[in-house]
Formats: C-alpha cells, sequence, structure tokens
C-alpha cells in the first residue's frame, strides 16, 4: 500500500501540513502564555506598589495600621480600588501610578482573585488577606527576600505568580509587600486554546488529506498512463495515445515518452529493413554462384571459353559480396562509435585527381568523361586519407553510374576559412525531390531506372559517405534537379 505513488503522495502531504501545524501551535501557546503572564505581573506589580506606597504614608507598619490599609478581602476588587483611591489622595505622588494603570490594569484582577501578604523588615507575615500565614517567616522565599534587600522580583510558578515589592520609609526597608494570583483562570484558557486548536487541526488534516488526494491523483494519472503505455510499447503496441500537453516536468517525461516510442518504432523498422535488404542483396550474389557452379559442374567446365566467363562472372559476385560486407561493417563501427580515424595531413586535390585517376577506366567503358577542377595551391586537411578516398569513390561511382554517354563528371575543390569543401557534379537525369530526402538512408536506392541495367548497386554508398563525413566533423549535402544532374558535396574542416 505505501508504495504506491498516491499514497506516498498523501503522507507527505499531511506530514507536512502536521509539522507545520504543531510548530505553529507551539509559538502561537507561548506567545498567549507569555502575553497573560506578563500581563498578571505588570497588574500584580502596579498593585503592589501602589500597597507599598500607601502603608509606608502611614504611621508604621503595625497590626492596627495593617488592619486599616489593607483590603478586608482580596477578592474584593471593588473596595481594593476603592481603598487604592483614598491611598492615592493621601499620597499625590501616585496620580501617575494612577493614570498609567487605567481601567485595563485592572482587568485581570476582577477576574482572579488576588492573594496580599505584607511582611516586616525580618520577613515576617504581618498581614494575611487569607489569614493562613500570619506570622509566618517568609525570609526564605527567594521573591520576599529580594524585596527585602530592595529589589522587585516577581517568580511564576505551576499554579501562581507572585510579585514582591520593597516598602520603603525614610529611605529605609520597613517591610515587604507580596501579591500572589492563582494561574487557574489562564490555565483554563490555554486548554481551551489548546483544545480548540487540536479540533482545528484535525478538520485541516481531514481537508488537506482530501485535497491531498485530489493533488495525488492528478499527479499520478500521467504516471499511470506513462506505464501502461511501456506496456503497450513492450508489446509492440507503437500507436497506444499518450497525452504529452501536460504542462511542467510530467508534460516533458510524456512527449519525452512518445518521442522515445517514435525512435523504437524507426529503431526496429530500421533493424527489419536492414534484416530484409542484407538479405536480398546477399542472396542475389549467391543465387548466381550456384547456378554458375551447377552449370560448370554439368558440363560446362570443358568448354574454355564458358569456363572462363563463368570464372570471371563468380569472380565479379564475390567481389561484390565483399564490398557489401565490407561496407556494413564500417556501418555497424560507426554505430557503435568505434570507427578509428587515422588522421594525416594530406593534400585534397591530389586525392580528388588519384580517385579520378582510379576510376578513368570505368569512366572510359562507360563513354564519361572526368574533369578535376581545384586550386592552383595545395589544400591540405587533416583527415584519414583512406575514409576520404571512399568517399570520393562512391561519390564519383555514383555519377559515372548514372551519367549519360557522352556527358562529363566534374569535381571540384574550394577552400574557405577554417574549411574545404569538394563537389561532384554529374550530368544525369536527376532525383525526383520527393526521394531526395532519403538518398542517405542504408539500403534506399532511387529510382533504378536511372541507372543502366546491373549497376543499381546496394544503396548503401550514400549512407557509408555520410558517415564517414560526419565521422570527421563535417557535412555533405546533396542538390538535384530532374533533367539537370545532381551535385554532391562534402565539406570537412581544415584542422
Amino acid at each position: 500500500m505505501f508504495s504506491r505513488l498516491t499514497t506516498r503522495l498523501i503522507l507527505s502531504h499531511l506530514l507536512v501540513i502536521a509539522v507545520a501545524m504543531a510548530l505553529l501551535s507551539f509559538v502561537l501557546l507561548s506567545l498567549v502564555q507569555g502575553y497573560f503572564l506578563q500581563a498578571a505581573q505588570q497588574s500584580l506589580t502596579i498593585q503592589a506598589r501602589l500597597t507599598a506606597r500607601a502603608l509606608a504614608s502611614s504611621e508604621g507598619i503595625t497590626l492596627t495600621n495593617i488592619t486599616q490599609s489593607l483590603l478586608p478581602s482580596a477578592s474584593n476588587v471593588i473596595q481594593q480600588q476603592q481603598q487604592l483611591k483614598q491611598y492615592s489622595q493621601r499620597a499625590p505622588n501616585l496620580e501617575q501610578e494612577f493614570s498609567a494603570l487605567g481601567d485595563s490594569t485592572f482587568q485581570l484582577n476582577t477576574e482572579l482573585d488576588t492573594r496580599i501578604r505584607v511582611t516586616d523588615e525580618h520577613g515576617i507575615v504581618q498581614a494575611d488577606s487569607q489569614s493562613t500565614e500570619v506570622g509566618r517567616d517568609l525570609s526564605g522565599d527567594p521573591v520576599v527576600t529580594a524585596a527585602l534587600h530592595g529589589e522587585e522580583r516577581a517568580q511564576a510558578q505551576s499554579d501562581a505568580i507572585t510579585v514582591a515589592v520593597p516598602i520603603r520609609k525614610d529611605n529605609r526597608i520597613v517591610g515587604a509587600v507580596a501579591l500572589s494570583q492563582p494561574l487557574r483562570d489562564i490555565t483554563a484558557v490555554l486548554t481551551d486554546l489548546r483544545a480548540r486548536l487540536l479540533i482545528s487541526a484535525i478538520v485541516s488534516l481531514v481537508l488537506s488529506a482530501l485535497v491531498g488526494l485530489a493533488l495525488a491523483r492528478a499527479i499520478a494519472r500521467p504516471v499511470r498512463e506513462l506505464t501502461r503505455a511501456a506496456n503497450h510499447l513492450a508489446q509492440g503496441d507503437f500507436d497506444y495515445p499518450v497525452d504529452a500537453k501536460s504542462p511542467g516536468e510530467l508534460g516533458e517525461l510524456a512527449r519525452a515518452f512518445r518521442s522515445m516510442g517514435g525512435d523504437m518504432r524507426r529503431m526496429l523498422q530500421a533493424r527489419s529493413d536492414l534484416v530484409t535488404n542484407v538479405s536480398h542483396e546477399l542472396r542475389t550474389p549467391l543465387t548466381a554462384i550456384k547456378g554458375l557452379v551447377e552449370t560448370l559442374r554439368d558440363g560446362a567446365v570443358d568448354d574454355l571459353n564458358a569456363r572462363d566467363r563463368f570464372l570471371a562472372s563468380i569472380e565479379n559476385e564475390t567481389d561484390r559480396l565483399i564490398r557489401l560486407v565490407s561496407d556494413l561493417l564500417t556501418l555497424s563501427r560507426a554505430d557503435a562509435q568505434a570507427l578509428t580515424l587515422r588522421r594525416e595531413r594530406f593534400d585534397i586535390t591530389h586525392l580528388a585527381q588519384s580517385c579520378a585517376d582510379d576510376l578513368a577506366a570505368q569512366a572510359a567503358a562507360q563513354k564519361v568523361s572526368l574533369v578535376v577542377d581545384g586550386p592552383r595551391e595545395a589544400v591540405h586537411v587533416n583527415a584519414d586519407s583512406d575514409r576520404i578516398r571512399q568517399v570520393l569513390v562512391n561519390l564519383l561511382d555514383n555519377a559515372i553510374r548514372y551519367s549519360p554517354p557522352g556527358e562529363t563528371v566534374s569535381v571540384s575543390v574550394s577552400n574557405a576559412p577554417g574549411s574545404v569543401t569538394v563537389s561532384v557534379q554529374d550530368r544525369g537525369p536527376g532525383i525526383p525531390a520527393q526521394e531526395q530526402a532519403r538518398v542517405f538512408e542504408r539500403f534506399y536506392r532511387a529510382d533504378k531506372s536511372r541507372a543502366r541495367q546491373g549497376d543499381a548497386g546496394a544503396g548503401l554508398g550514400l549512407a557509408i559517405a555520410q558517415t564517414l563525413v560526419v565521422a570527421h566533423g563535417g557535412r555533405i549535402e546533396l542538390a538535384s534537379q530532374p533533367g539537370h544532374g545532381t551535385r554532391a558535396s562534402f565539406t570537412l574542416p581544415v584542422e
């Protein structure tokens, strides 16, 4: 189940949301708790200061003064505010405290119970709003101890927050006021907030799961389609439709897959054509050799003229097989990136003239003239001379084969900055426009009626020429107009 792409996408989506909400809840609760604690501390501190100043303005910290100065009950907030107002009338310098305090200062105290304890300078409780710790020694309490040393100190525990301030009279600390407030209401608020956050998180996760399911299905659907297409492709079904209109990476993957399917189709078709063409090309000379051998065995061997003619035919067919196998080996090595080039620096014009001289006898037999035209200065290239010779021979052989008697095949060499171009021009019937794009395909032969009977060849000459030129980093082109001949040219880098 967890191996499915849809499930993993949904789980990862929910995990990210859950982690984000947990972090957000933690930060939010921390901020709210800090805010409440700070508000409670500020409120208690101001009330403690007012109480301490009121006590300091009285005659002394005695039980009678404390009873008269403090509230009858700390839970009676209205009486506390009235008492504090009386203190403000007795101490004019408290007006600024009251104006800064405002109604909001006592808002928290109106909802929460506040406990007031007053100690003398030794830390002994002189008054307690709950009347349970009168006479108790609080000098060991760090908050009270700090107040008796002249510092205002606040301490928040798990259940309450305590604030203590010193009581100063005549620049002398005569006691301390400690106000405590329970945190049960703050805890209740935080508990309620946690519950609400938990409910919100559950609802958000459910909604996110639904949204994630829709998104995961939308993402996984093209992947499933590609999986089905791959299965059909493995079974040889190249026409299975693939939606390549999706945007983003999935669309690019679909288009790449569709392109791969087309390439596989062409590759399999090329392999099938190769097997068919090789079988045909091998069968023709082998059948001819077999027929000639059978004829010789049946008695033609005794006829010297017939025997010599048959043996010459067998030799020609054998040479044809050797050339075919050699051409196929060259193409196979080129396809496997194993074609070795022995580069050397040579004059390509001289090489073109040498090739024309080698084919002069063939051209003369076809009543075709060969002309080589090149610059007066040598044009040097850094290439494999044997492979370039093979290219020139293939182009000249095609030109001679398709040229009518009495015409001229011209070879021209021209150089340009960084490159040299060799062109072979014939005056043959030309190649139809619809066939020019396929002349470099293996075993492809244009209209065989353009060639003399028996001279059609295997259809590998131009394919080999293109392979060898490209291996040298060059390019080969062909231009033809029906009735005006064909021009085949290739360009090589000078260095």
